[in-house]
């Protein structure tokens, strides 16, 4: 048995040097972030990093300033690259300034978020509350901080399955629930719904994909008739998934008409607002996400538009008693004292999957402190003037083309070349925003549009400036001129 005079621990045997090493970390991070727009938005990581995957497990130690050298010198610089104010992939956020200290202020407490009576529960709770105040929920409705809206999909839909079981679902299953449960979301709905749909049992054959008005909005009446369908087919509907803010284009459902539906037929709202939902910070806004607060569930990301550094989403369930019954487990080894640390009622862990969680609330409570909801309200509107710019700075393009209607902050659109067949077109478009990334001038991303390939500008960064969309349209012209004047682009 070892001696309690061998006995070690983790911490530096020098604080003094640790201490100045750490300053030193600290001051290059900000430096990153103050010079981000001075570097490439992305460049590929070298053969050496990817290679390293290979490497065999450390089994003797290190110095920490080793450490943080390699980290600075072959990991830092190959960054996703979405603090750059012309990153536009995507929907990323960009990150705050702050937030590297409220980051590091988290992993000083190292505290776990399942439960107990400790300050960071609190702190949670008061985050929740503030979500609550935000989106016109009642004060009895519940709330989660989570990894981000796949999670929180994932929660509020479960919720909404157990509440329409029959029997005890937790116990059993669905093998005594007698009528398939169905759901339905639009056409343009994020797979993460149907991800959902398929970890809870239900199967995506279940979810019913309807189809979309021009606007790529949900068409309310198609969704009407499925319904009425399947339920003449025998089938249980039991939810309806609206979207505030589709990944395509950005596109919101007609959430109070859904709502509204959803009443009238007995069904469970949920909404996913992964980032549009958050669109409710801006005075101007608002308006068109009418309805949210009409949802029984609602799924939104704090680390897209309140730029709040990865990850950290929300669940917000209406009825917070349906919510703990879905997830609430308490053995005795999580028994409640009445006092001391082991105390409180409604743990975190009760409402969703994770016992063991991160203080995920402290970054999301110095940003809404440090900044207030007014100011990111500015920059989510901010964003969608840009948008709009963006899309006018299109139409005077004669090579450019835009290929859905710019709802919010997303913008599709695509570089034409008269003779080219749709199938060359469409790999030219996917070639010019490689090209983009490789440069590392910006990094927009793809996705089809009706069936053609689009280059897809998405912008939640609160460092983009109208410049930066003047240089992505000049190298996106640059790009296809020169793709088209070799002739047809080479394969990769």
């Amino acid at each position: 048995m070892r001696k309690p005079s061998d006995e070690i621990s983790l911490d530096p045997r020098d604080w003094d040097a640790f201490s100045r090493a750490a300053h030193t970390a600290l001051d290059d991070a900000i430096e990153f972030l103050r010079t981000v727009d001075q570097r490439p938005v992305w460049q590929p990581p070298p053969e050496s990093l990817r290679t390293s995957t290979n490497d065999a497990v450390p089994t003797l130690e290190t110095s920490f300033e080793e450490v943080y050298a390699e980290f600075k010198n072959t990991i830092l610089p190959y960054a996703t690259g979405n603090t750059h104010p012309r990153f536009f992939g995507w929907v990323h956020g960009a990150g705050l300034a702050g937030g590297i200290v409220a980051e590091m202020l988290a992993a000083t407490m190292n505290s776990n978020c399942g439960g107990r009576d400790h300050g960071a529960i609190y702190i949670e709770k008061e985050v929740v509350n503030w979500c609550k105040e935000l989106f016109g929920f009642p004060v009895e409705s519940s709330g989660l901080l989570v990894s981000g809206t796949s999670m929180a999909n994932l929660i509020g839909l479960g919720v909404a399955r157990n509440s329409r079981a029959e029997a005890n679902i937790r116990m059993h299953g669905l093998k005594n629930h007698a009528r398939t449960l169905v759901s339905y979301t639009s056409a343009e709905a994020h797979e993460s719904v149907v991800r959902a749909i398929e970890i809870l049992g239900l199967g995506a054959a279940s979810l019913r994909k309807i189809p979309v008005r021009a606007d790529f909005a949900i068409d309310v009446e198609v969704l009407r008739n499925a319904i009425t369908e399947d339920r003449r087919a025998g089938m249980e509907p039991f939810c309806v998934v609206g979207s505030a803010g589709t990944v395509n284009t950005g596109a919101i459902d007609p959430l109070d008409q859904l709502s509204s539906l959803c009443v009238a037929e007995n069904l469970w709202f949920h909404v996913d607002g992964a980032f549009g939902a958050l669109a409710c910070l801006s005075d101007s806004l608002r308006s068109r996400l009418t309805g949210i607060e009409r949802a029984d569930s609602l799924a939104f990301d704090f680390h897209k538009w309140a730029q709040i550094q990865y990850d950290a989403g929300c669940i917000l369930v209406r009825r917070g008693d349906l919510h703990r019954a879905a997830y609430s487990m308490r053995p005795s080894y999580l028994h409640n004292l009445g006092r001391g640390l082991a105390s409180g009622e409604n743990w975190p862990c009760e409402f969703g999957p994770e016992l063991s969680r991160s203080f995920r609330a402290l970054k999301i409570w110095f940003a809404f402190k440090e900044h207030g909801i007014r100011k990111i309200g500015h920059i989510i509107e901010q964003n969608c003037e840009q948008a709009q710019y963006l899309k006018h700075r299109i139409a005077r393009e004669p090579n450019l083309e835009l290929l859905a209607p710019v709802s919010l902050n997303i913008v599709c659109f695509g570089f034409r070349q008269p003779g080219l067949e749709a199938v060359e077109s469409d790999k030219l478009n996917e070639d010019i925003v490689a090209d983009l990334q490789e440069l590392g001038v910006a990094a927009p991303s793809t996705t089809r549009v009706e069936g053609r390939v689009a280059i897809r500008v998405n912008i939640t960064n609160h460092r983009t400036r109208t410049a930066d969309l003047n240089v992505l349209i000049d190298a996106v012209l640059s790009a296809g001129r020169a793709r088209t004047a070799a002739g047809i682009s080479p394969e990769r």
